[in-house]
């Protein structure tokens, strides 16, 4: 297994070498992009979806708000290591502080004692650690069945998924699987809420997405700190005219892929409206 790995990550550097340079278009492979985008949104429909609302209507609010922690304690775990490789040792102290608390006394995450009690959660990631050494822009890239990334986080998402993420060293690879699936209908069950206002709030969700995720990677990455925005960006095709919509700058929508997702309350036409106007 670690020989896989070592293969894996000396193959992941070479590609990632090659695909370093900083693209002049943000989504050089749109072509490609939207059919994996029309592709996943068939699967969510007849698959994701349909599971993750049964999810919800078959268990517990307790039940699933443990089941959430537990792989948020997970990914704080992830967000330590990455600390450490960025060398934001505070930061790093903190949140393995934030995990020792909520592994032990929270039940192996169940329970986030940190957040009960005041804690801050952070997101550290290895995509983040590569633009923390000069990657900083990447092209756009649709993941199948998983979504919106980039070049960089993509490679990112491999690196941490194989070498950072504990639930990658459960030697029993029935149990692992499963808990992977889990893991996924707990991601698709915490976004539910969004499909809807993507679908309403945008002429063009593909590009709403697109534009939506970059700026909320580059929040991460700057430390919510950003120099641009996409205030007067156009959906459809990215240029200003008379003829279509203008949306307002995205940070309107920064609720989404957040994890208070569940404190957003926007179901109802007028609600989309006051957002989009």
């Amino acid at each position: 297994m670690f020989i896989v790995r070592k293969i894996i990550l000396i193959s992941l550097v070479v590609i990632l070498t090659a695909c370093a340079s900083t693209p002049e278009n943000k989504d050089p492979m749109e072509g490609y992009n939207r059919a994996i985008y029309s592709f996943n949104e068939v699967v969510d429909d007849y698959v994701g979806k349909p599971v993750a609302k049964g999810y919800l209507f078959v268990m517990p609010e307790m039940g699933v708000k443990g089941v959430n922690n537990f792989f948020n304690n997970i990914r704080d775990f992830i967000t330590v290591v990455n600390d450490i490789l960025q060398m934001k040792f505070n930061h790093a102290a903190n949140d393995a502080g934030r995990v020792i608390t909520n592994t032990t006394v929270g039940l192996l995450g169940f329970i986030d004692v940190h957040s009960m009690n005041g804690g801050e959660r952070r997101k550290e990631d290895f995509g983040q650690t590569l633009a923390h050494y000069g990657w900083e822009n990447s092209a756009y890239f649709v993941l199948p069945v998983i979504g919106p990334s980039t070049v960089r986080d993509t490679g990112g998402l491999l690196v941490d998924s194989l070498f950072f993420d504990p639930i990658s060293y459960i030697n029993d690879v029935r149990f692992r699987n499963a808990l992977r699936i889990v893991q996924f209908i707990d991601i698709r069950a915490e976004l539910l809420n969004t499909t809807s206002i993507l679908n309403q709030a945008a002429l063009d969700p593909y590009a709403f997405q697109r534009d939506a995720y970059l700026q909320y990677r580059e929040r991460l990455i700057n430390d919510d700190e950003i120099d641009e925005t996409y205030e007067n960006y156009n959906f459809i095709d990215g240029k200003n005219s008379d003829d279509l919509i203008d949306y307002p700058d995205t940070a309107n929508y920064d609720f989404y892929l957040n994890d208070d997702i569940d404190q957003v309350e926007l179901n109802t036409p007028e609600q989309i409206s006051a957002l989009t106007n």
